[in-house]
């Protein structure tokens, strides 16, 4: 599985949260179903904006982007994302033709160009990855040809070529590191629905190209954007929030019941009021599992044989047992229905609340659900490596965090990181 990584010239927004949540998820269920999954996972770690952004820092571009990098994997540890089997940085390959330095792979050489996103050619216009701000129209065949090779500028990263100094471009960083870390087949690539075209687009082009015997990319999954307004979020927009923006306010798993909380083919709409909603939902799923836990505890510890203790209660009711295997069936029928969790959290929580409302002998016979309900909350990423009470009061310490926030600076300001 290859997942489209961050470009690190800044700190992750939550877009990048969603994303890396998204396939995240469907790390951890193939691996609960068994399977051996090598999960790769990039850094581009040389790009135009990159460049760009050293310069204005007055920083050095491999240090800028190394910085960078180990910054969201800070990011992605808060939000209890596995790490990958591996995560490469850059490497080249590809075939074309040379203009000035540049080298640019030739879609008219390509018949099957456009099958991914279904676009044509003619509705396309140079520069759509907004990679670069420079015209190079007058040195390409077709205007929709893009660059394998970019030529270095006078002070610029650079590496030597037998078309002189340059870097490799965007695209072509994809296709090589997928093909060094899982060969040129595989089962799942993933990225974000903006990387469809023209990346993941140029990306099977040149990658086909190069391996028209063996180039095969079984299942191509995109995940939806996160909207603000209805508006996509994204740096080049400037109606982002980071990760940690959200986090100084919200527990990491907070937001990530949040991102999970709608399809992940599906556009997710940024609020305060969802962010509240996910952030009580988790609560509850701690507090029911801690009081499972509490309430199991007598019956857990070991007991003189013959003791009347030992054992009492822990029958599981023909009731409870039903339960126990709706909630397996419906778990494992909505991943296998496109991964729709959205369903699966609400219908967790609601099951635990009818648990909840029954006598106490019931419910210490419910609480053996406990196990799966850890199993599905570990698959979803939901699991602290922290115990439930110790969850608790980390939420509400968030909770008061928010509340002097309020009170300190008004909604206004409030507003400002919540939306």
């Amino acid at each position: 599985m290859y997942v489209c990584g961050v470009t690190a010239y800044d700190l992750s927004h939550i877009g990048h949260a969603r994303a890396y949540i998204a396939f995240d998820v469907l790390y951890r269920y193939l691996k609960h179903l068994g399977y051996a999954v090598t999960y790769v996972r990039n850094f581009t770690d040389v790009d135009d904006k990159i460049i760009t952004r050293a310069k204005l820092l007055g920083e050095e571009p491999l240090d800028l982007s190394k910085r960078f990098s180990d910054e969201f994997l800070s990011d992605m540890s808060d939000l209890n994302v596995l790490v990958p089997t591996e995560q490469p940085r850059i490497i080249e390959n590809g075939c074309a033709y040379a203009a000035d330095g540049d080298v640019y792979f030739s879609v008219d050489q390509f018949p099957d160009y456009g099958r991914l996103s279904g676009r044509k050619q003619e509705g396309n216009r140079a520069g759509a990855g907004g990679r670069s701000q420079e015209d190079l129209t007058a040195r390409k065949i077709n205007q929709n040809d893009f660059a394998l090779w970019k030529a270095a500028k006078p002070g610029e990263i650079s590496w030597e070529s037998p078309w002189g100094p340059g870097r490799p471009g965007w695209h072509i960083e994809c296709s090589a590191m997928s093909e060094r870390y899982l060969t040129s087949s595989f089962d799942i690539h993933g990225g974000g629905m903006d990387l469809i075209f023209p990346h993941h687009e140029n990306e099977l082009a040149q990658s086909c190209a190069a391996r028209p015997d063996t180039c095969k990319i079984r299942y191509w999954m995109h995940n939806g954007f996160v909207n603000i307004d209805n508006e996509k979020m994204s740096k080049s927009l400037g109606n982002f929030f980071t990760i940690r923006e959200v986090t100084r306010l919200y527990h990491p798993l907070a937001l990530r019941y949040f991102m999970m909380s709608t399809h992940y083919r599906s556009a997710v709409n940024y609020s305060y009021d969802q962010l509240e909603i996910a952030s009580g939902s988790v609560f509850y799923l701690y507090q029911t599992l801690r009081d499972c836990e509490e309430a199991l505890l007598p019956f857990r510890e070991q007991k003189p044989e013959g003791s009347e203790t030992k054992g009492k209660n822990l029958r599981i009711t023909p009731e409870a047992q039903e339960c126990i295997n709706k909630l397996k069936d419906d778990f494992y029928a909505q991943m296998a229905d496109d991964f729709t969790r959205s369903r699966l959290l609400a219908c967790l929580v609601n099951k635990l609340k009818k648990a909840r409302q029954h006598q106490q002998s019931l419910f210490l016979s419910l609480a053996e659900m406990e196990k799966e309900v850890k199993m599905i909350l570990d698959t979803l990423g939901l699991m602290s490596s922290s115990s439930y009470s110790e969850v608790l009061e980390q939420f509400k310490a968030k909770t008061l965090t928010r509340a002097n926030c309020w009170r300190k600076w008004g909604f206004s300001c409030f507003y400002l990181v919540l939306v």
